[in-house]
């Protein structure tokens, strides 16, 4: 819980830390818009390409799209309370569940997501770009992923601040490109593509599902410098308006573009589709969506730093400060780099990433919420978090257990294309509901392992807590 003084007033000091009450400066109505730009970038367009792949026409890819993504906004928006509530980014406080040094389990699955997610956003950059300008691939790899890079470095108020930047700035060229599309103006008079199929349906609802769902490990990120008396539905409004409305809009886009104009590549379909509408707007299009999706690898960055520095914490106490971030954000940008210039398949390494993430991160997201809301109702003992012989124990045996079966109910009906086919799935006829499985099972397994439990020493533990932080605010 010790701290140095930042090296500049501009870069964030804090990491793990608890945020004081005198620190907090968020504002509620920031979150939606900052969410909004969150998926509001190629990215996004390219999840409706799984669609037609599978057989679906453009209209049952919108429809698949968009259910799977209000069903997933659903859990991350639930997470977004937390922020306000505890003043802790969201890995920590998953040590309730997990316990101290536990908690390194799915803090490796949420390391993983915000690796992989960098990776194939370098992977989507550099072939949209070097399609469109003929630009190299690998300076566009390394130009992008320092960016994002130093972006993360600055911190929480900086990211906040590009964000709400971005968003106004590509708003009106997505506006104009959505109306050519519509008034015809957009191209994209090829024939139309595909049907139905169940397979198809649920294969589309699962990786858009999927999409915020493996957003949920980085919403208290982002919002726990707001007010502890912040309103929990007045949050998780913003939250699930701005991280649903983008994906709800761009995705029927993408499936127009993957069925009528036969493109593979977001910014392409993004360039071609803007430039008929109104010259030059497809390319102010691209590069500003460029810019979203770099600012959008800022974020992941910043949270896959908070995760590398919860698993090393839970080994070894950190100091907060500048320089843990640095290095660890440094050591980040080498690997998801290097898998980005290795990789090529924009549309594979996308689809396939998103499923993994969902079968890793569907347990933990239920034992989190359900914990949060039915099991301690927002009452945690902040001090203990950072005591491996604190309240929460060193290992949380009834999260561990829960996320472990959640995960192993999985597998008999996992499928990822070209990769893995359970016989579950084989069953099926090729519908995956593991992910389905493992997000009840888990979180119902949890809530009936923690039935009965004596809370009156947590009980103390958070009276406790909480007269610490009153004589000692800033915890640091």
């Amino acid at each position: 819980m010790s701290s140095t003084s930042p090296t500049s007033r501009a870069i964030e000091s804090y990491h793990l830390d608890y945020v004081p009450e005198h620190e907090r400066h968020g504002k509620v109505w920031r979150q939606g818009p900052f969410w909004f730009l969150g998926n509001f970038q190629p990215f996004t367009v390219s999840i409706a390409f799984l669609g037609p792949v599978v057989g679906l026409n453009g209209l049952w890819t919108s429809i698949a799209g968009i259910g799977g993504i209000l069903f997933g906004t659903l859990f991350m928006a639930a997470h977004a309370a937390q922020g306000p509530q505890l003043g802790l980014p969201q890995m920590i406080q998953s040590r309730a569940q997990f316990g101290y040094r536990g908690v390194i389990i799915p803090v490796l699955a949420t390391t993983f997501t915000f690796v992989a997610f960098n990776v194939v956003d370098v992977v989507i950059i550099k072939q949209g770009l070097n399609n469109i300008f003929g630009w190299n691939a690998t300076s566009i790899a390394v130009l992008i992923s320092l960016v994002a890079a130093v972006l993360a470095i600055y911190g929480h108020d900086w990211i906040h601040k590009v964000f709400i930047a971005l968003f106004w700035v590509s708003l009106p060229f997505w506006i104009i490109m959505t109306l050519g599309i519509f008034s015809g103006h957009a191209g994209g008079h090829g024939p139309l593509v595909g049907g139905f199929n169940v397979a198809g349906f649920f294969a589309t609802f699962a990786v858009a599902a999927s999409y915020n769902i493996t957003y949920a490990p980085y919403v208290s990120d982002y919002s726990r410098y707001l007010p502890k008396s912040t309103s929990r539905g007045g949050i998780i409004t913003a939250v699930f308006l701005g991280a649903a409305g983008s994906p709800i809009w761009l995705i029927p886009v993408g499936a127009w573009m993957a069925t009528r104009l036969g493109v593979s590549d977001a910014l392409s379909g993004m360039y071609a589709a803007g430039n008929s509408t109104i010259s030059h707007t497809g390319t102010i299009l691209a590069l500003v969506a460029v810019l979203a999706l770099v600012a959008t690898m800022g974020i992941n960055a910043y949270s896959g730093m908070l995760s590398v520095v919860t698993i090393i914490d839970s080994i070894r106490p950190v100091k907060s400060g500048s320089s843990v971030r640095i290095a660890t954000i440094a050591a980040l940008t080498v690997i998801w780099f290097i898998l980005g210039i290795v990789l090529s398949n924009a549309t594979s390494a996308l689809n396939n990433s998103l499923i993994i993430m969902l079968y890793l991160l569907a347990p933990w997201t239920s034992v989190n919420l359900i914990d949060f809301y039915a099991v301690r109702h927002g009452k945690f003992a902040i001090t203990d978090f950072f005591n491996p012989s604190g309240i929460y124990g060193r290992w949380g045996s009834r999260g561990l257990i829960s996320y472990a079966v959640g995960i192993l109910v999985e597998i008999p009906f996992m499928f990822i294309p070209g990769v893995y086919q359970s016989p579950g799935a084989t069953w099926l006829q090729l519908v995956d509901i593991s992910w389905i499985l493992g997000l009840f099972v888990a979180g119902g397994l949890y809530f009936v392992l923690t039935r009965g439990i004596d809370r009156r020493d947590e009980i103390a533990a958070v009276a406790a807590s909480e007269a610490f932080i009153a004589s000692n605010p800033s915890l640091r």
